[in-house]
């Protein structure tokens, strides 16, 4: 046999998150849902409530004690769960970073045109990373491109605060600023 033609192996079996009827090994279980009289119940009752009413006993809460059940519809469970999840998911906000690229010799008028910028990316409510790119021989002018950062740091110090004072990583000297909180 050739040892790359590997036969497959069984199917994984995808685990459920939440236990349901058949599956749930305690003796007595909470209940709680709709159309029910919430209490504590053997497991047998329980289990004949929901086939009562067509639907799955769900373990909601497996390490309360006794575990806590609901009965409902178990593939809307499941739907509800992922819809919360992905509200949730589109509130979060994405920090958005821009990057501000400077020389070491950067004239005035640049300077001023790249604070202008970096004012309307932190009104936006993005974070700046401003850089000094030192190339070639112009490493020797360190002090200055860190003269630079800081005066940068300074002219946007009422929009943004400072995350990381500049430090000098190869070719280039990084700033990270944030946006002030609005009040």
């Amino acid at each position: 046999m050739n040892p790359t033609n590997k036969r497959p192996g069984p199917r994984a079996v995808v685990e459920e998150p939440y236990k349901i009827n058949n599956r749930i090994l305690a003796r007595e279980v909470r209940l709680v849902g709709d159309n029910i009289q919430p209490g504590i119940y053997s497991l047998t009752q329980a289990q004949a409530i929901a086939r009562e009413q067509n639907l799955d006993l769900v373990e909601i809460s497996p390490k309360a004690e006794p575990p806590v059940c609901r009965i409902v519809d178990y593939s809307k469970f499941k739907y509800d769960i992922k819809k919360k999840q992905r509200e949730l998911k589109a509130k979060t906000q994405k920090v958005v970073q821009k990057e501000i690229r400077f020389g070491p010799n950067t004239d005035d008028h640049d300077f001023e045109f790249k604070v202008k910028h970096a004012k309307s990316f932190l009104e936006s409510g993005a974070k700046v990373k401003a850089y000094v790119h030192f190339v070639g021989r112009t490493i020797v002018f360190k002090e200055r491109g860190e003269l630079l950062l800081l005066k940068f740091a300074q002219a946007l110090e009422e929009y943004a605060k400072v995350e990381q004072m500049p430090k000098l990583e190869g070719k280039r000297m990084f700033l990270f600023l944030a946006p002030k909180p609005k009040k």
